[in-house]
């Protein structure tokens, strides 16, 4: 009994010691963002490759880099996962050679590696544009394969039929027991990120524990014992997310015909004294009709015809860059204030809030006093890829990966948008300004930002805003036409305070930390020069002045 207390102590011990470890040197590094990860270091397979792939894709700044890296981390991988099989392994079954389980375990992480580096880069893609849709699409595959590859570290013939039930429940467990610990590693103070990471790290060491002694033991005969249901299942894996991810962007995708929104299609209040831009969001549509007040225009991403009026776009209109829409913003803000006499209100959307709050920062009418953000992206441009073509930089192998993984989806979606994009590139190149800078006052400007629950999973924890919100539940483009969202922001227009926090909003984040891509270091890329800047990432603030 004492020997098997010995065992059980090390297995905890060993399961604790990684996590501990990453709490501490982030704790030392003041790096808030990334804390809710360190609980992942021992998680059960693939959760554990999971997190090394998302750090790595994260931080390599060349070829070299990257390659030294995967192989420091494969090796990392299989010598931890042999010491965790061999300290679970149950005493009274018999036990393979420890060079056996090391030969297995470095092979198998490898193929790990393989299967599960999609979609640790669109978790990348996702810190990029805060998109909680692409967080979903690189963790679905994860729950499909997590009963799977559990199996894989202690059974010869794993690929082989289904996973127990057992093995489900575990791997469920799994991903609670990671979302809570990451939760709760956020939330407390700094200096006890460490030992809380070990009491999580612990309970992995308890999941491998269940999780071997159910591979190996199955309570009922393996269903479909001849099927090779573990390739079956990676093969669903990879085509789950090529599907869901076009899928899920269509959500965001409107069509030709204008959507209904009350600014729109009906008369201002009388209370209303301003003109009305309305900036629509990324893959949106306009067919030129007109809104029903003469004081309300849509902007067009493609312009004003020769006499003055936003001409008709499509979805592919939107995929330029911020820049180049600003400049149009800038000119169509002025040709409308100087018809109206009015002062200016831009209402944006998605894409068009990031427009139009950069407009305030970079082409600034004193005409524009109003502002009101609908699903923003909070928090975009956490994580870098340099264009296409450089031979280095941040990210460089993530961002290639990508390009791969959409043109895969592109082949059925047939959008034509991608990695590459002039508005992606408009993000990743002005990075510290979206992070630090996109949720804060303008000086002379009434600003309100109408934000989605979903909004609170795309980003990590800590202060998000520094301007008031209105949150409800709802998906990212979903809140203008509600119309309790729509009697509210003709409240702002009219002069009045709006203002509307969600309780669950910070639950939400905190819930989420777990499974975001650590945020790049501004300070960290030279395309970004942000050795000075604020950095929300290990700050936890936004707005903080350089």
């Amino acid at each position: 009994m004492g020997r098997l207390d010995k065992r059980f102590v090390a297995l905890l011990g060993l399961a604790a010691l990684p996590p501990a470890v990453e709490g501490l040197v982030l704790d030392v590094l003041r790096f808030r963002a990334a804390e809710g990860l360190a609980p992942q270091v021992t998680a059960v397979w693939p959760y554990d490759t999971y997190h090394d792939l998302r750090w790595l894709f994260v931080y390599h700044d060349s070829w070299s880099t990257f390659v030294l890296g995967l192989v420091a981390l494969i090796l990392f991988r299989a010598l931890l996962t042999t010491g965790l099989v061999v300290l679970a392994w149950p005493r009274h079954l018999p036990r393979p050679s420890l060079r056996w389980l090391a030969r297995r375990n470095l092979a198998l992480t490898a193929v790990v590696v393989v299967v599960v580096s999609p979609w640790a880069s669109l978790s990348i893609a996702a810190s990029v544009v805060a998109l909680s849709w692409l967080l979903l699409a690189s963790l679905l595959p994860l729950f499909l394969l997590a009963p799977f590859l559990q199996r894989a570290a202690v059974v010869g013939d794993w690929w082989r039929g289904l996973p127990s039930i057992e093995l489900v429940g575990w791997s469920l467990l799994n991903f609670v027991v990671l979302t809570v610990g990451g939760a709760l590693v956020w939330a407390v103070p700094i200096g006890w990120t460490a030992p809380v990471a070990a009491i999580a790290g612990a309970i992995n060491g308890l999941l491998w524990q269940r999780t071997v002694a159910s591979a190996l033991l199955p309570r009922r005969p393996v269903r479909w014992a001849r099927v090779p249901a573990a390739p079956l299942a990676i093969l669903l894996a990879f085509i789950v997310p090529v599907v869901v991810q076009p899928a899920l962007a269509a959500l965001t995708t409107k069509s030709a015909k204008p959507p209904r929104l009350v600014f729109l299609d009906q008369p201002l209040p009388p209370a209303v004294r301003h003109a009305v831009i309305f900036v629509p969001g990324h893959a949106s549509a306009y067919d030129g009709e007109p809104p029903t007040d003469p004081n309300v225009q849509w902007f067009s991403y493609r312009g004003l015809d020769a006499q003055g009026r936003p001409m008709p776009f499509g979805p592919r209109d939107t995929y330029r860059s911020i820049e180049s829409s600003v400049a149009m913003l800038a000119d169509q803000v002025e040709l409308v204030h100087r018809r109206t006499g009015r002062p200016v209100a831009l209402i944006g959307q998605s894409e068009g809030a990031l427009v139009s709050r950069t407009y305030l920062a970079d082409r600034p009418h004193p005409a524009v006093n109003a502002l009101a953000m609908a699903s923003p992206l909070i928090n975009a441009g956490r994580s870098y890829y340099p264009p296409r073509g450089a031979s280095e930089g941040w990210g460089i192998a993530a961002g290639w990966e990508l390009r791969a993984v959409f043109r895969l989806a592109d082949s059925i979606a047939m959008s034509g948008s991608g990695p590459d994009e002039p508005f992606v590139r408009s993000i990743l190149d002005n990075a510290p300004f979206y992070r630090n800078d996109l949720m804060c006052p303008v000086p002379g400007v009434r600003i309100i930002a109408f934000l989605p629950t979903t909004t609170a999973t795309e980003a990590p924890p800590g202060e998000y805003a520094g301007v008031p919100v209105f949150e409800m539940p709802a998906v990212h483009g979903g809140l203008l036409a509600r119309p309790v969202v729509e009697e509210h922001l003709l409240f702002f227009l009219s002069g009045q305070m709006v203002s509307h926090p969600e309780a669950g909003y910070n639950l939400l984040q905190k819930i989420s930390a777990a499974w975001q891509a650590p945020p790049l270091a501004l300070g960290l890329n030279p395309a970004w020069r942000g050795e000075r800047l604020p950095d929300p990432a290990f700050t936890g603030r936004v707005c903080q002045p350089s």
